[in-house]
């Protein structure tokens, strides 16, 4: 009769395990299938910077560092990258953008210009995008890092080597209001 409760316990734990091995992966698939759809939109917004930048040009030709950083970090090579670092450049770029808004916001003309129009509000559209993706992303990741982090699942992702994974986030730099002076 021990005998049989022995194997019982041994088959309801190999059940447990894998169970919740499977419910690791499960989640992290939906990790990376929600940053890659937030890779999507910051590809399109990658891909509109330099059109963004060349409308601006013309206008604000003492506000060159704002520009300058903007291409620099722009012309690094995006399908290289980790999804880390698409992360932090992202947030970077994303302050640097809001830098150029604010600056753009000073030159009537500018603002008046139908292109820098255009492509202003194909901008909003797609950093509304960035902003419900990253919710969607950041939720998966939380979802993950909470499964993996709960006893007794900890045990199981430790054995089989799930790794918490990083949230979306904006830096100190970025929470700041920016200032823009001429």
């Amino acid at each position: 009769m021990s005998v049989i409760i022995f194997v019982a316990i041994i088959i309801l734990l190999i059940f447990y395990l894998i169970g919740t091995y499977n419910k690791g992966i499960t989640l992290r698939n939906y990790i990376k299938e929600a940053f890659s759809t937030m890779d999507v939109y910051l590809k399109k917004r990658w891909d509109l910077i330099p059109n963004l930048v060349e409308a601006v040009k013309g206008y604000v030709s003492h506000e060159q560092d704002v520009l300058k950083k903007i291409t620099e970090l722009r012309n690094k090579n995006y399908s290289n990258m980790s999804n880390d670092e698409k992360m932090n450049i992202n947030s970077e770029l994303g302050f640097g953008l809001a830098k150029l808004i604010a600056v753009a916001e000073n030159y009537p003309d500018l603002k008046a210009n139908q292109n820098f129009s255009n492509l202003m509000q194909e901008l909003s559209m797609i950093e509304e995008d960035i902003a419900n993706s990253r919710k969607y992303y950041n939720g998966t990741v939380r979802e993950f890092n909470t499964f993996i982090q709960l006893f007794p699942t900890n045990i199981v992702a430790a054995i089989f080597g799930f790794k918490a994974e990083n949230l979306f986030e904006i830096d100190d730099k970025q929470r700041e209001n920016v200032k823009v002076s001429f």
